[in-house]
């Protein structure tokens, strides 16, 4: 069964000691490739040096919404260059976040539109990280989109039926986290059994956001569990893990313009 995990962070300091070991345990289970996700200009350099460190690794590059009030002009001047690469395959994660205040909403706005932008100049996916700013992101894509249709995704997708609606009319895929697994999240997993099988995409988020049943016994995430959402979502599909690693891996392969390896 081949799975990808379309976010994690590998440069994350929880997996500093054993990267290696993470990144041959996923390839065991069953994962052939992983998408490392940039959220700012040093994580970014991170991710791409990644990307050309294991061949079945590939970087999205970009500034996090959380993090624009600390970028600087020519951080996406560098982010762009980055992308001339094959190894980067994606611009993200952006968005907006009305969770954390960090940065001025106006201020993620005007880097979110960017970031869009880039993603049109280079021909590569785009990434949106979006926290309890649901209308400000589908208003955000719909100016964009002007009445047309994007190459986006919806990073670890966790907004109601209306937000899923919405993002769909515009051509969004949806990429779906350890939470779809957490037993509270009943109205999620309703919401995803709603979303057409080839828009769907399954991710980590490693090294947060574990699974069940590994949550509550690991502190730690890592691209080997995206079978356990993988195995929730064919659930409320109703089809076999095998056929939902088949579906979301041909989808991930073909929004990110993965090789086939």
């Amino acid at each position: 069964m081949e799975l990808i995990d379309t976010h994690a962070h590998l440069d994350a300091d929880a997996f500093a000691r054993d990267l290696d070991d993470v990144v041959e345990r996923a390839s065991g289970v069953g994962v052939s490739q992983i998408l490392t996700i940039g959220i700012d200009l040093e994580t970014s350099r991170n991710a791409f040096r990644l990307a050309e460190r294991f061949a079945n690794v590939f970087a999205v590059v970009g500034i996090q919404p959380n993090y624009a009030s600390t970028a600087k002009p020519s951080d996406l001047i560098e982010i762009a260059d980055m992308c001339s690469s094959p190894n980067v395959v994606g611009i993200g994660e952006t968005g907006l976040d009305r969770y954390w205040d960090y940065a001025p909403i106006e201020l993620q706005r005007e880097f979110f539109r960017k970031h869009l932008e880039l993603a049109v100049e280079t021909g590569l996916p785009f990434v949106v990280h979006c926290r309890d700013a649901e209308p400000d992101v589908v208003e955000e894509l719909r100016n964009f989109a002007d009445g047309g249709s994007l190459v986006g995704l919806m990073h670890s997708f966790c907004g109601d039926q209306t937000t899923a609606d919405a993002c769909q009319d515009l051509g969004m895929h949806f990429s779906f986290s350890g939470m779809l697994t957490y037993k509270k999240n009943k109205e999620l997993r309703d919401v995803a059994s709603r979303i057409p099988r080839d828009r769907l995409l399954i991710e980590t988020d490693s090294p947060y956001l574990v699974p069940t049943p590994k949550r509550g016994k690991e502190k730690r995430n890592e691209p080997a569990y995206v079978a356990y959402t993988c195995e929730v979502l064919a659930e409320v599909h109703g089809v076999s893990p095998a056929e939902m690693a088949e579906q979301t891996t041909r989808n991930a392969r073909s929004l990110f313009k993965l090789p086939t390896p």
